[in-house]
């Protein structure tokens, strides 16, 4: 008996963290999920929300004629102003092809290919996120956006 409940404890202990790791992924891709949305249907708010606002967050995006990086949260949030008071809010259908994602304790590296569709064009990029949780949520800290070239 003695022995089974032992051996009981032991399994238990050994998929608690497994478990967290499952809650933290599926947060984890949710809030870049959530990220994305926002951004693309221009709702600055639920977008400026995703992001932990920190003076080494950072954002970078590049493609076949331009490339582009911020540094600081507050030169990222200015960064996106006219982007937030001019565009149109678009239905392009989203998918993320979920390539990698290391949980570091409270800290996140996540690699994957986003597929954005709309009626006009499409886009394929190779994204990294870095992420971290604060407060028990999972926040953007990092964006880095390759696009592919030439288009697939």
């Amino acid at each position: 008996m003695k022995a089974s409940l032992t051996l009981f404890w032991v399994i238990v202990a050994a998929t608690i963290p497994q478990a967290f790791a499952q809650t933290d992924e599926a947060a984890i891709k949710e809030v870049i999920a959530q990220e994305t949305y926002s951004y693309f249907t221009v709702n600055r708010k639920n977008w400026e929300d995703c992001w932990l606002k920190v003076p080494y967050a950072y954002w970078s995006y590049s493609d076949s004629t331009w490339a582009s990086f911020v540094d600081g949260w507050d030169a990222i949030n200015k960064n996106f102003d006219n982007y937030f008071k001019t565009a149109k809010p678009s239905r392009a259908e989203i998918t993320n092809e979920w390539s990698y994602i290391k949980i570091y304790g409270n800290s996140a590296y996540v690699r994957f290919v986003q597929k954005v569709k709309d009626q006009i064009d499409h886009d394929d990029t190779s994204q990294v996120r870095v992420m971290e949780k604060k407060g028990g949520k999972w926040k953007v800290v990092c964006v880095s956006a390759v696009a592919f070239y030439p288009k697939q």
